[in-house]
């Protein structure tokens, strides 16, 4: 069972949220604003802070953890020692319990009790200073600890490089945050953090997660194993939410999905169904609310998707008019069509996007992004027969 050869994941690591790729792609520009900020830590000692905030799944931790190895490469080939260490504050979210983390980097065997803070600080000072260090600090989800009351960690960690012996030797500190976190924090510490030092991840787009998907399903999959469609609706659903996470997430649900039903390469609706699995936006309730005309309209429109991740409203408008006969009840005219697909998207149970032609026109497609057509078919289908 488990020595079976997989016939559609690679490389199963590139699709965790451990993962960091040798290159981000489009966080260009935030690894340029750390490269400006954190250049005086290389080339002079001189330590630095920065906040890195943006919402769940917009590549905060994976940029600083990339960043980090970068620097630390270019200061090897100077020699200059350097290090970092990252700290999950909602898995250590007191202050002994991150200096605990911090300390346990340099020596596994550090007692888990028995010191303070202060103590636990001179030890991690021993420690930086012994091996001549420029260390980064990077704390994770510091919003976390902040709200425990722990602004007299951060305070300490910033002026931990006034009383150093050797000016080679710093400490730097990254807080990484979903929100703006340095209005929370004592006159005192805010004193050492510059508001300027602020690096922002907008969510992203449409075109970048599908840009990352692809990037990912290049290094983790076989290749001709991802449809092109597929990887399309992966963005469009992840793009409500901007959240590369969840664009990945789906990726790797699909891919398995292939994977147990002996398929050889991932299709749309599986990618529909993994959304179901991870999280779903039907409900039974959404679907007995829909009058009648919207609901035929919505059940056209699976009926012409089958396995398709798109279908344009052309098509989906003749089989909407097959049905409406089907059921015995008289189409209505396109303009009112257009209503019923405009307040299904409402409701989430559709997503529309208009697409150029190669006629130069423009083409409006449909897709279900939210369940496999062929469930929700046939939930439709019971529906009206009841």
């Amino acid at each position: 069972m488990f020595e079976r050869r997989s016939a559609i994941i690679r490389d199963p690591k590139v699709l965790t949220f451990d993962y960091v790729p040798d290159k981000l792609v489009h966080r260009e520009e935030q690894m340029r604003s750390l490269g400006m900020l954190f250049r005086p830590v290389v080339e002079s000692g001189g330590p630095q802070s920065a906040l890195l905030i943006g919402s769940v799944g917009t590549g905060k931790t994976a940029t600083a953890k990339r960043f980090c190895m970068d620097m630390m490469r270019h200061a090897a080939d100077k020699g200059v020692p350097m290090d970092y260490v990252i700290v999950n504050c909602r898995q250590s979210s007191t202050e002994s319990s991150v200096l605990l983390r911090l300390i346990r980097h340099f020596d596994e065997g550090y007692p888990d009790r028995g010191f303070s803070v202060s103590e636990m600080l001179r030890s991690l000072k021993k420690h930086v200073e012994k091996r001549r260090l420029r260390l980064v600090v990077m704390l994770d989800e510091v919003d976390v600890l902040l709200k425990k009351g722990a602004q007299d960690l951060i305070y300490q960690l910033s002026r931990f490089n006034e009383e150093r012996v050797d000016p080679a030797t710093s400490l730097s500190l990254m807080m990484i945050s979903q929100d703006y976190v340095l209005d929370r924090l004592d006159q005192a510490s805010m004193s050492t953090f510059k508001r300027a030092n602020t690096v922002r991840f907008s969510k992203y787009s449409r075109s970048e997660l599908r840009d990352i998907v692809e990037s990912r399903a290049l290094k983790a999959m076989n290749p001709g194993t991802v449809r092109d469609d597929s990887m399309d609706l992966i963005a469009d659903i992840a793009s409500e939410w901007g959240d590369a996470r969840f664009a990945i997430e789906l990726l790797e649900k699909s891919a398995l999905l292939a994977e147990e039903e002996g398929l050889a390469e991932v299709k749309a609706e599986l990618v529909r169904e993994a959304k179901a699995l991870t999280y779903s936006t039907i409900t039974e309730s959404k679907l007995e609310q829909l009058d009648l005309h919207r609901t035929l309209t919505l059940l056209a429109v699976t009926r012409c998707l089958k396995e398709d991740a798109y279908v344009n409203t052309g098509k989906a408008e003749k089989t909407y008019q097959v049905v409406a006969e089907e059921y015995g009840e008289k189409p209505r005219k396109h303009t009112q069509f257009w209503n019923y697909i405009n307040d299904l998207s409402d409701l989430g149970l559709l997503n529309t996007q208009v697409k150029g032609d190669p006629e130069g026109g423009r083409t409006t497609y449909i897709s279900v992004p939210d369940m496999p057509s062929k469930v929700l078919r046939a939930k439709l289908e019971e529906l009206l027969d009841r």
